[in-house]
């Protein structure tokens, strides 16, 4: 049944993509930055799998200065994430800023669940070489944005909200600076 529902958007739809969202891309204003098509589309489970933080092929982010997010297999686990519905036009740009030239991220198809138990296929990407390393408190502190704003299930905030960044004290770049402080404004 759930797959009837994946042919009948994509029929309806042939000039966009779901995309499934697992690190900063959680944040709307974040994967707007280069995506500017992304429209939300579903809170999203992949079951079996873990979110993990690293150096793709042992090379720091000049971004973030930490670990960046990844997903390995992980029977038992799971990761909760942000389902976005794109335009196709904007797959160069995604791909482009998940590094998938240059080989820090590949593309995968995965099946993830909506909260209502819709099982829908994704676009997503993943990191083959990579070393464990912790995020930076910035990287860290958008993909809780991420998550409070579009409402992923408090046990799995909590989880987020208690990873160990590292201790990296200096700016990511000025736009993702700006966020964060909107994102702050918010709050406070």
């Amino acid at each position: 049944m759930a797959n009837l529902g994946c042919q009948a958007l994509r029929s309806q739809d042939e000039e966009s993509f779901l995309y499934f969202a697992y690190g900063s891309n959680l944040l709307t204003e974040r994967i707007h930055l280069r995506n500017p098509s992304a429209v939300f589309y579903s809170v999203a489970r992949l079951q079996d799998f873990k979110l993990d933080f690293g150096n793709p092929q042992g090379k720091t982010s000049e971004t973030w200065h930490g670990g960046i997010a990844t997903i390995f297999e992980s029977p038992g686990d799971e990761v909760w994430g942000v389902v976005w519905k794109m335009n196709k036009s904007n797959l160069s740009s995604l791909d482009k800023q998940e590094g998938v030239k240059s080989g820090m991220y590949v593309p995968i198809e995965l099946t993830v669940s909506t909260q209502e138990g819709k099982e829908i296929i994704c676009r997503s990407y993943q990191m083959t070489n990579y070393e464990p390393v912790p995020p930076s408190p910035q990287y860290k502190k958008v993909i809780c944005m991420g998550a409070k704003e579009n409402g992923l299930p408090l046990e799995y905030q909590k989880k987020l909200n208690a990873i160990e960044p590292n201790d990296y004290k200096g700016k990511v770049s000025e736009e993702i600076e700006d966020i964060i402080k909107k994102g702050e404004a918010k709050t406070h």
